[in-house]
């Protein structure tokens, strides 16, 4: 298979990822309701832990501390993003953190250049700013005031945006099982001591259907699913292009709204969502004819 192929295939792959995040939004967003969230995810990480063994435990020998350090260090960063992101939500509206958050796709970039000296091409930079736009469009605010919401909204998308940049380099160095189950390991103990830190039960309020129903679907689906082909794909894309593919999520999360929970997406919204498709294309696109150029 050519690099081009590849690329194009760890892309929509990773669109896929996009698409099953934002899918599992409306299950996980209702049964956050009834149970504390680092209760939710530390049962969330907990479960995807254990399942991932299952399937790695021919790879437990490329487990050594160089790989233990570097996933416990993306386990930091993920859950890092969750808190702070859980934070935001107590002190402004979800549609003002769900954009901030998508900011990570203009962080990237800078944090390639500034911490890594890597250049990102002007195709993945005018497709962040496109998708960054889409995004401002389809949170359908009437505006963002920096409070202290805003704040904690800025640090969660700083933290998800150091988690993409480290698993692409990290995925290039280590075993792929090895790093997504040490990862999963990582957030479910931070997560843990969340729960004690913040007085929360380990055991949710209500073991119920929904809460079932939610813990199995985004364990198996929106995590083990997600962060192992987010972790092997990194390795045939950049980082940069993987945040503008990831701004797909809210997309994905507003179709499934419309369809299964009946809500409206007005004219703005839905400009919103064509911005972020053309800045994913534009990237992609660009990124192709780039490569093509320079061979």
């Amino acid at each position: 298979m050519t690099s081009s192929l590849k690329r194009l295939g760890a892309d929509l792959s990773l669109l896929a990822v996009a698409i099953v995040w934002g899918s599992t939004f409306l299950v996980m967003q209702d049964a956050t309701r009834q149970t504390p969230v680092y209760t939710f995810l530390f049962w969330r990480f907990g479960l995807a832990a254990v399942v991932m063994a299952l399937f790695s435990f021919k790879h437990f020998g490329m487990i050594d501390k160089k790989t233990i350090l570097a996933g416990t260090v993306l386990g930091l960063f993920l859950f890092l993003g969750f808190a702070f992101q859980t934070f935001g939500l107590s002190y402004t509206y979800s549609s003002t953190v769900g954009f901030i958050t998508g900011l990570n796709v203009v962080m990237i970039p800078f944090i390639l250049l500034v911490f890594l000296k890597e250049k990102v091409s002007i195709y993945s930079c005018f497709g962040a700013f496109l998708a960054a736009a889409g995004l401002y469009f389809l949170s359908a605010n009437d505006g963002i005031n920096i409070g202290k919401g805003e704040f904690y909204a800025l640090i969660c998308a700083a933290m998800f945006s150091f988690q993409i940049v480290l698993t692409g380099i990290y995925t290039k160095k280590y075993d792929t099982f090895a790093l997504v189950l040490v990862q999963f390991f990582a957030v479910a103990l931070f997560s843990l001591m969340g729960v004690f830190a913040l007085d929360n039960p380990v055991l949710p309020p209500n073991i119920d259907a929904l809460f079932i129903k939610a813990i199995i679907i985004t364990a198996l689906f929106a995590t083990v699913f997600a962060f192992f082909v987010q972790t092997a794909m990194q390795k045939f894309t950049s980082s940069a292009k993987t945040a503008i593919i990831f701004t797909c999520e809210p997309v994905a999360a507003g179709v499934v709204g419309y369809f299964f929970a009946n809500e409206l997406l007005t004219y703005i919204q839905l400009i919103g969502a064509v911005l972020i498709i053309v800045g994913m294309l534009t990237a992609e696109v660009g990124g192709f004819f780039s490569k093509k150029k320079s061979g």
